[in-house]
């Protein structure tokens, strides 16, 4: 007998299959297959793209391979599942965050180089789907990696915008704003389900009736329909076999094209109705200052919430006989007051479609709903004319109508003789104009309400929400926000991540506070210098990408005092200029003065219709012309403004920064979550006692951290008092001179009275206490740079900081919500083994449609 067969029997072959295998060999076979077989495309034709898309759809069916095994799972144990209703998922680039979550990096890495290719060129060509404004769409992606990462059954709700949040340009310092057209060359990750789609209603009128049972009863005769289309997007875990799905919306006409209009020569007119049904999803947030606006809004929001409530409730009957159990098997979250018209669908579902009589259906309706409060500003909390609601949801009116008369007189029952009570308790603001109250409609209709941070939820408690909290103190609890290491760590800043894992391992990817097992080293010098290299190799990797994008040379040495987030006035970016400004004016005064270097970098956008804040990008870019070329300066400042900050920039940020910037106002900051960013990568936080800032402080320990201004309490003191803002200008000369300078035109040449709008608004009303808390920030700013430079001391800060934020991971905020307010278990994903000779469908009947 031929001894190599012998051989070979006793030594089997492991056969992989190509969609699924692990091994480099395979996963250069897979890559090179899709590259011919579903781009189309022979290696010397190929662009970068294609290769990127290639890469992404033989990372797509190892998720697929799990994404259908997780489902299986899930259906086969009728598990119950959180549903995560939001207007916004930010959930940045796809490709290099399922490598992580798969492990699979260094495979792919080594069969891309194998292959002849570049992986971080591949990365670069994804498109980062601007599919959210901020903090809100990228907390809820967080969650969405959390809940896969701790097995959790989730399905995340949201709309697939064509165009997302604009693409910000500058232009002669202005803020320009460029469609966001991330689908111009395929999405390879989403997967379409038409044959899932749900028919939504708008308009049209209600008539009443009595059922066969003599009940009384509404229906709703719409004056048009639209189509909703699903698209679901797989998102894996770490180092877990879960993948669920984020289940995306797209509108679509239910007729698309009139014949008839077409042949009488109508051309416009034929597709006049799929034009207008295709605007619903069209671009993220459209501008709201015309009844229009306002209208798309209001209809935006009702038609991914109608499309994601009638899939729960297609889901929940597929296995079970009634809706009667629906809170046991289904939580649904209301990230924010956008899905809040869900209280009413939910029971027009219900009562209408589904034949439960109301007190059965409210029950049901309060012990599934949970919702999460993102705002402490009155403005912020969504209202909607009546006459609009009237005009887009008649029925919907008339429940919330309902709802809001049974309410009431359970109030006027609690506390009789109370009007005041009712008044702003009840859910239509009665004013010359009547509104809608989204909020109050998600208190009533909820049986949790949350804030995001522990000064926010008090807030709640103390001020916004204050009613209500009277009403059902227990209702109410706090759920920190968190973000997700593995992005914000693993995937931003592998250098850090893999020292963290040389010293203690990996388990700390999934618990974050595993990171304190290093205090031990904190002192330690070896430990120290690693650290100190890592932190200044980020810094120069983000002063590469400023100069070939900006063609503005920094120096990595400086100190790199940063500040990105959504620009608001409330996050008070003009006082970092300020800042700026009065460091400028001192070297003005005085050019041989001893100053720590420092770049000063930016990034942020700001509302299309928001004048203000489009003033203060500008007044930023404007003196950082100034500075950046004033020989007087010689380097010992520089100014940034990083043009379109989003996801993969904000992965390039964090691990450079020194000093992270959050310097709102007190009281108005419901958490934030690039703070916890900054802190995790070893920034050092100058703030307020502010949002989630007071819990970082808390963890990091007092002495590591630069506070600075006035409390909440202290700014509604100081406003009850009748707060002057012309005073603190009178009296602090630096602050004069800093405000002078910008009225003299100096960072204006030709146009003194630029920004003469943003001036008199400090100057007159100052409704966000700039004046007030301008010296505690200009002094607090001193205590940085003295700290700078006892390089020892700021080393040992930096450390702290990072390996102290266990507190801020997504996966523990995510257990509070599961144990405290979902109720819902872990279910463990079994991957098969793939087996050759079981390869192939083998269906149990042929009589499948």
């Amino acid at each position: 007998m031929d001894e190599r067969l012998i051989s070979l029997d006793q030594c089997p072959i492991t056969i992989e299959n190509d969609r699924t295998g692990r091994s480099v060999e395979t996963l250069k076979r897979a890559f090179a297959d899709h590259l011919f077989y579903f781009q189309g495309k022979y290696e010397s034709l190929a662009t970068k793209h294609d290769f990127y898309m290639a890469l992404s759809y033989t990372l797509r069916d190892r998720l697929l391979q799990r994404f259908i095994q997780t489902a299986r799972t899930y259906d086969r144990q009728n598990a119950k599942f959180v549903y995560y209703l939001s207007a916004e998922f930010l959930m940045g680039r796809h490709l290099g965050n399922s490598l992580i979550n798969l492990r699979l990096y260094n495979e792919i890495r080594q069969a891309i180089r194998e292959s002849g290719l570049d992986l971080d060129e591949l990365l670069e060509q994804e498109p980062d789907p601007g599919l959210g404004n901020g903090g809100l769409g990228r907390l809820a992606a967080c969650f969405l990696d959390s809940l896969a990462t701790l097995e959790i059954p989730a399905i995340g709700y949201g709309i697939r915008y064509e165009f997302g949040i604009f693409h910000q340009t500058l232009k002669d310092g202005w803020q320009a704003e460029i469609p966001d057209n991330w689908l111009r060359f395929g999405n390879p990750w989403e997967v379409a389900r038409p044959e899932e789609s749900i028919e939504v209603k708008f308009g049209g009128y209600t008539e009443a009736y009595h059922d066969a049972k003599g009940n009384y009863r509404h229906h709703w005769i719409p004056s048009h329909t639209v189509i909703g289309i699903p698209y679901d997007t797989p998102v894996p875990g770490y180092d877990t076999n879960t993948v669920n799905p984020l289940r995306l919306w797209k509108a679509e006409a239910s007729d698309d094209f009139d014949f008839q209009e077409f042949n009488a020569g109508n051309y416009d007119g034929a597709v006049a109705e799929k034009i207008r049904s295709e605007t619903i999803s069209k671009v993220l947030y459209p501008n709201d200052n015309t009844p229009q606006g306002k209208q798309l809004r209001l209809e935006q929001q009702f038609f991914f919430v109608s499309c994601s409530l009638q899939d729960i409730v297609r889901r929940h009957l597929r296995h079970n006989p009634s809706l009667d159990n629906l809170y046991d098997k289904a939580a649904i979250q209301l990230n924010d007051t956008h899905p809040a018209v869900a209280i009413a669908e939910m029971m027009r579902l219900m009562v209408d479609e589904q034949g439960l009589d109301w007190d059965r259906a409210w029950r049901i309706t309060q012990r599934t709903f949970a919702y999460t409060n993102h705002t402490l500003m009155p403005e912020a909390l969504e209202r909607w004319p009546v006459s609009l609601f009237e005009t887009v949801l008649p029925r919907h009116l008339e429940i919330i109508y309902e709802i809001n008369h049974r309410f009431l007189e359970d109030v006027r029952r609690w506390y009789p003789n109370d009007d005041e009570l009712v008044s702003r308790l009840s859910l239509i603001e009665e004013r010359e104009e009547k509104y809608v109250r989204m909020a109050h409609l998600a208190c009533v209709g909820s049986h949790a309400i949350n804030g995001v941070a522990a000064l926010h939820t008090k807030l709640l408690k103390q001020d916004t929400l204050r009613d209500f909290y009277r009403l059902w103190p227990q209702k109410f609890v706090n759920k920190t926000n968190g973000v997700t290491p593995r992005r914000w760590i693993l995937l931003s800043n592998p250098k850090l991540a893999d020292f963290f894992s040389e010293k203690i391992g990996k388990d700390w990817l999934k618990d974050l506070d595993q990171l304190r097992k290093l205090e031990p080293f904190v002192d330690d010098r070896e430990f120290g210098e690693r650290w100190q290299q890592i932190k200044y190799e980020n810094k120069q990797f983000l002063a590469e990408h400023i100069w070939s994008h900006h063609g503005i040379e920094v120096d990595p040495n400086s100190l790199f005092d940063i500040q990105v987030k959504r620009i608001h006035e409330y996050k008070r970016q003009h006082l970092s200029v300020l800042n700026i400004i009065t460091q400028y004016n001192r070297l003005k005064q005085n050019p041989n003065l001893e100053m720590l270097p420092r770049t000063f970098i930016f990034g942020g956008k700001a509302a299309p219709g928001y004048f203000m804040a489009k003033l203060i990008v500008k007044l930023i870019t404007s003196v950082a012309d100034v500075v950046n070329n004033d020989p007087d300066v010689r380097d010992r400042l520089k100014v940034v403004f990083l043009a379109n900050f989003n996801v993969s920039l904000g992965q390039k940020i964090y691990p450079a920064a020194d000093l992270s910037e959050q310097v709102s106002t007190a009281g108005k900051e419901a958490s934030g979550t690039g703070n916890m960013k900054f802190a995790m990568n070893g920034a050092v936080t100058i703030g307020t006692l502010d949002g989630a800032n007071i819990e970082i402080r808390e963890e990091a320990g007092e002495e590591n951290f630069f506070l600075f201004g006035l409390t909440a309490q202290e700014v509604q003191q100081l406003k009850s008092q009748g707060y002057n803002p012309q005073e603190y200008y009178r009296r602090n000369s630096e602050l004069r001179a800093a405000i002078d300078r910008i009225i003299s035109g100096h960072f204006s040449p030709g146009n003194p009275n630029l920004f003469q709008p943003l001036v008199d608004n400090l100057m007159y009303h100052d409704p966000y206490m700039l004046f007030a808390d301008y010296q505690s920030y200009i002094d607090c700013q001193e205590q940085v740079s003295q700290a700078y430079k006892d390089r020892p001391r700021w080393l040992r800060m930096s450390i702290l900081n990072a390996i102290r934020m266990g507190k801020f991971s997504s996966d523990r905020t995510i257990k509070e919500y599961c144990n405290e307010i979902w109720k819902v278990n872990p279910v463990k994903i079994e991957l098969e083994e793939y087996v050759q000779s079981k390869a192939g469908l083998k269906l149990e009947n042929s009589s499948r449609s």
